[in-house]
């Protein structure tokens, strides 16, 4: 639920239209935990960012704080 909060508020910060993040989770193997980012399509760029930077960063934040919580996280951008 807190991890879910967390991307969201990243996401909404980047995108234009921030009423249209949605924030998904599922279990997948292994107890990780994957959680599907759901943006408007003309803000995919802007979650991506250039070469995947963005991208990168978001997983890079979850992951560490899905680490320190003592779950294994991670996120897949829709």
């Amino acid at each position: 639920r807190i991890m879910e909060d967390l991307l969201r508020a990243i996401a909404s910060g980047l995108v234009e239209k921030p009423e249209e993040v949605v924030v998904t989770s599922e279990e997948g193997e292994n107890g990780m935990t994957v959680f599907h980012l759901h943006v408007a399509e003309d803000d995919m760029g802007r979650v991506i960012g250039k070469q995947g930077r963005i991208a990168k960063a978001i997983r890079t934040v979850v992951r560490a704080a899905a680490n320190k919580a003592g779950m294994k996280a991670a996120v897949e951008i829709d």
